[in-house]
């Protein structure tokens, strides 16, 4: 308990050093962004990330209150004996358990939703999404969380019943095999259920696209356009799929804002990652913190000592003692996620560099990363302990400054 506080304290200290550095010192608009940015912008973007912070703020103190009360307070017990009582199968039960509780989650969450779509996000201009399509969504992947987790829940209590002292190993491959089927079939299956995906109208674009993507020796199959602008004002790119399902995807909002230079430019920093094997790499650290996690659960979940440290009565439990792992592992996932952070953040330097040499127009990825962070509002000041615990890239004065300190 005395971690998890520990823990909370921390990370809320850090947001709070954020908001107070970039009060202090996000005055004046960076001369990267000088021409591009007044100061009426730079003030509504301070304004945008502080309320972003308080909300994040009050949403975590509220999960953070309901978690502990749930564990310490005596809920878990109370819930694991009532599953308990209806005297279902091992495999039955412990899918019961898991799927409650995560109906329970969305259901905590769906007042914090509505308030960061439909009032910070409308109240500075990004919200394009109706209350229908809210509905919608919500409801499409409520489904489709609920099909996956039953899939993986009766594959992995079945492992767990049937090889008690391997199960961890096989229970890590069965994730590892989900992982990459989902990648092959989310762009033809899921994907398609929320957004309509077309194919690029520009033919000029498109065939600059594919010049540089053999250029690169990367062979997407299709180059489409998504209809992000009936969600939100955001604008991204990015590629899809695996092996023969791999494709480019290029939001509406991003078509209509760029140039071909620039968008050009923001797709060879994707296939910078590529080149440079980035998902691969972050793929085998995944796999191996969940090996050996999953390893140390094993020998956890033998033993009685969760359930000791915890005062948990219902001893015998595996399913409460997943519970009790997964608040652990939110203590352990925060020095995870700084390391993991941190070489997130070196991949991306990676990948501007290929870019500027891939696209061969430095000065279009800057302007386009410039038209990036003014579209989303992005802070131009984060604190360095900010950026170090929660940044995945660089802040984005400093890949500007990089890319154009590069060689043409």
């Amino acid at each position: 308990m005395c971690l998890y506080i520990a823990k909370e304290a921390f990370e809320y200290l850090v947001q709070y050093l954020n908001l107070r550095h970039m009060q202090r010192a996000g005055a004046d608009v960076p001369p990267e962004f000088e021409g591009a940015m007044d100061k009426g912008l730079l003030a509504r973007t301070k304004e945008y990330e502080a309320e972003k912070t308080r909300f994040g703020f009050v949403s975590s103190v509220s999960g953070n209150i309901v978690a502990v009360v749930f564990i310490f307070g005596g809920l878990l017990d109370i819930y694991t004996s009532w599953v308990a009582s209806l005297g279902l199968s091992f495999i039955v039960s412990g899918w019961l358990f898991f799927l409650l509780l995560f109906y329970m989650g969305e259901l905590l969450g769906i007042p914090f939703s509505l308030y960061h779509t439909f009032r910070i996000e409308n109240k500075y201009g990004f919200n394009t999404m109706t209350g229908g399509l809210w509905i919608s969504d919500f409801l499409k992947s409520l489904v489709i969380s609920s099909i996956l987790l039953s899939l993986l829940a009766f594959a992995g209590l079945w492992l767990i019943k049937w090889s008690p002292r391997c199960w961890w190993f096989l229970v890590w491959g069965l994730l590892f095999l989900f992982s990459i089927i989902l990648m092959y079939i989310s762009p033809y299956v899921i994907e398609p259920l929320f957004n309509k995906f077309t194919p690029v109208e520009d033919e000029v674009l498109r065939e600059q696209i594919a010049q540089m993507t053999e250029k690169a020796g990367i062979h997407a199959r299709r180059i489409l356009s998504i209809d992000a602008s009936k969600r939100s004002r955001h604008s991204n790119a990015y590629f899809t799929g695996i092996g023969k399902t791999k494709r480019i995807v290029l939001y509406d909002t991003l078509l209509k804002s760029m140039s071909h230079d620039e968008i050009l430019s923001v797709l060879a920093h994707e296939i910078g990652h590529w080149k440079k094997k980035h998902m691969l790499k972050m793929l085998a650290a995944f796999e191996a913190v969940s090996f050996a996690g999953l390893w140390v659960s094993h020998y956890l979940v033998q033993s009685d000592i969760l359930t000791l440290v915890f005062g948990i009565g219902a001893k015998d439990s595996i399913f409460a003692k997943f519970v009790l792992l997964g608040f652990i592992a939110g203590i352990v996932s925060l020095p995870l996620k700084i390391v993991m952070n941190y070489f997130s953040r070196r991949n991306e330097k990676e990948a501007d560099s290929v870019s500027a040499r891939l696209a061969g127009n430095r000065q279009a990825m800057a302007s386009a990363l410039v038209k990036l962070s003014k579209e989303n509002l992005s802070n131009l000041h984060p604190h360095p302990l900010y950026v170090r615990v929660y940044y995945s890239h660089p802040p984005i004065v400093q890949r500007i400054r990089d890319i154009r300190s590069q060689p043409d």
